[in-house]
This record gives C-alpha cells, sequence and structure tokens, in this order.
C-alpha cells in the first residue's frame, strides 16, 4: 500500500511515448521528495515504514474482513432457505398426521368386531368380503402413509440438524467480520496517529510521496482489451477515478481495492468473488509480458491487493485510506499473478 513507489519491471511492455516517460518523471520526482528532507527528517524514516507496514496490514484485514463478511451473507441466505424447508415439511408432515388420525378414527369406529363374526351375522357375505377387501387395501394404504410419514420426519430432524449447523456456522462468521472489523480501524488509528505525529514537512512529503499516482488519463497505448466485457469493465474503472478508498465499500461512492473490481466488472455484466484472493482465480492466468487491457493484476504473496491493467505499464486501483482511486505503474508493487476473466 504504502510501497506503491517501484516502477514497472524492466523489459515490460511500457511504451517508448513522452506518456511514458512522464510517468516515471512523476514516480522519480516523488523519490526525490523523500530525498530531499532535510537531515533532521531522518529519523523519522521508521514512523514512515511503520505506517507503510500499518497500512498493508490493514489492506490484509480488510479481506479477511470481505471474506467473513461474503461467508456471512452466504450463510443466512442458506439458513432462510432451511427454514423455509423445515416449514414446508412440517406442514405436510401434519397434513399426513390428520390423515392418517381420520382413517384410524374411522376404522376404529366401524371395526371393533372379530371378522369371521362379522361374516357370520352379515345378511350379505358377498358384500362383506368385498368390503373386507377394500379394507385390507385401505390398511396397506394407511402402512404406506405411515411409512412415508416416518421418512418426512426422519428428513425433517436431519434439515433441522443441519440449519443448526449453519446458524453456528454463521455465528463463528458474524465474530470473524466483527474481529477483523477491530483489527483494520486499530491498524488505520495507529496509522493515523503516526502520521500525525511527523512533523509537518516531513508529513507533507510523504503525502506527496503517497499521492504520486496519476489521477489524470495517462497515454495508455493502443492495445486492445481481451474482450467485450474487459472493455466494459475498462470503461467503468475509469469513470471510479477520484472515488475515495473506503475499506470494505464496493461501490459506487468508494472502493477498497477488491471492492473497485467486482464494481467494475458487475457493471459488465460479470460476477466476481469479493476478495482479491478469489479474484485472482476467477479466469485464466496469464503471463505479466501477455497482460492485456481489463486483466486483473494481484500483488504480494498472499494476492491482498488488487488492480486492472489499463496498458501501456499502468494499472487503475483504490491503493489506500486517503488515496482515492488511481493510475500506478503496474510494478508498483511484487505481482503475484496475473488474470484474465
Amino acid at each position: 500500500m504504502g510501497s506503491h513507489r517501484r516502477l514497472a519491471p524492466p523489459g515490460f511492455d511500457r511504451g517508448a511515448g513522452t506518456a511514458g516517460i512522464a510517468a516515471v518523471c512523476v514516480m522519480s520526482a516523488a523519490a526525490a521528495a523523500l530525498g530531499a528532507l532535510p537531515a533532521a527528517a531522518a529519523p523519522h524514516d521508521d514512523t514512515r515504514a511503520e505506517v507503510d507496514r500499518l497500512y498493508a496490514q490493514a489492506e490484509k484485514a480488510t479481506e479477511a474482513y470481505n471474506k467473513a463478511d461474503e461467508r456471512a451473507d452466504s450463510l443466512r441466505e442458506q439458513v432462510s432457505t432451511a427454514q423455509d424447508e423445515i416449514a414446508r415439511q412440517q406442514e405436510r408432515i401434519n397434513t399426513m398426521r390428520d390423515a392418517l388420525g381420520s382413517l384410524a378414527g374411522a376404522q376404529y369406529r366401524s371395526g371393533g368386531i372379530d371378522p369371521s363374526l362379522a361374516l357370520l351375522f352379515s345378511d350379505d357375505p358377498g358384500d362383506y368380503l368385498d368390503k373386507a377387501a377394500a379394507l385390507d387395501r385401505i390398511t396397506a394404504h394407511q402402512a404406506g402413509e405411515l411409512t412415508d410419514l416416518q421418512l418426512a420426519m426422519r428428513d425433517l430432524a436431519q434439515k433441522r440438524e443441519e440449519a443448526s449447523g449453519k446458524l453456528a456456522d454463521l455465528e463463528r462468521s458474524r465474530k470473524a467480520v466483527a474481529q477483523n472489523k477491530r483489527t483494520v480501524e486499530r491498524k488505520l488509528a495507529k496509522a493515523r496517529q503516526l502520521l500525525n505525529s511527523l512533523p509537518d514537512e516531513v508529513r507533507a512529503a510523504y503525502g506527496r510521496a503517497s499521492r504520486s499516482g496519476r489521477a489524470d488519463m495517462p497515454d495508455l497505448g493502443d492495445t486492445v482489451p481481451a474482450s467485450g466485457r474487459a472493455a466494459a469493465a475498462l470503461a467503468a474503472a475509469r469513470s471510479a477515478l477520484g472515488r475515495p478508498y473506503v475499506w470494505g465499500a464496493n461501490g459506487p461512492g468508494g472502493f477498497d481495492c477488491s471492492g473497485l473490481m467486482q464494481w467494475t466488472y458487475a457493471q459488465a455484466g460479470v460476477g466476481l468473488p469479493r476478495t482479491s484472493q478469489a479474484q485472482r482465480y476467477a479466469g485464466r492466468q496469464v503471463p505479466l509480458s501477455q497482460a492485456r487491457p481489463g486483466d486483473l493484476v494481484t500483488y504480494r504473496s498472499d494476492a491482498s491487493h488488487i488492480a486492472m491493467y489499463m496498458g501501456n505499464g499502468q494499472v487503475i486501483h483504490a491503493p489506500y485510506p486517503g488515496a482515492p482511486v488511481r493510475y500506478d505503474p503496474v510494478g508498483m508493487m511484487p505481482i503475484s499473478s496475473v488474470t484474465r476473466v
């Protein structure tokens, strides 16, 4: 996050135009801003490094928060579906019980006499035998209904057990959401506290370096997107330039890094997972040298940051709190993968 000051790797397709040179100059100027600080500012280097580290940790916690929150949403839907199924199954069981109860009552009222005696006293033995055969069929049907009732009750018990497990999972996810939220807020508060402890000129230099990314439209070259959906996502990403970084947000007013990618591709009709770790597997992996506009670029070994390749060695991303959606060189941080959606 705070380490977004490294240039694109040598040999990568950055273009040789003046815009590419300008991007290098912007980043060099930012580095020079820090290098030009008075010697008295040197003791504050550790503080700036700690701020960068806290921002990186907050971003990892944000992605963990997003993952837990997404799981909680999914579990809420599953629990709601399970509860609806349980209610329907209970209603079916109640109906079956009522039917069996009515049939048993009717048999008791018309039965209660030994079949051989009933045949002896019958005025029409043939009619009695016909009725007895029908009664046997009813009894067999009743036995089948009873078996169905027992199966339905076992199914209901299983559904209730599964729902109970999902409710327990949901509670664990809620706790994980709350824990990760506290972690993010604690890291960000500490970063703000450290920044505020710096002298004005040091804090201003850090701010200039942190805002070294381009907010205007750089020369993105003439490489075409890999697909129509990538082109649509690209256009959506451009429209988000300048919007604030808001941790845990996926637009349209603010974004964290994976929230921006999810929102841009949603505008293209493509549903991406919520976290950067999951988004890296949302398509086909391609080499960095073959990156095309619209591809997703994940950073760090744990894929805790993600951006969209725009062309000519530039990406667009939501960097960290205080830095709006902007352009930066693709090599701003160690790259872990490039994904074509």
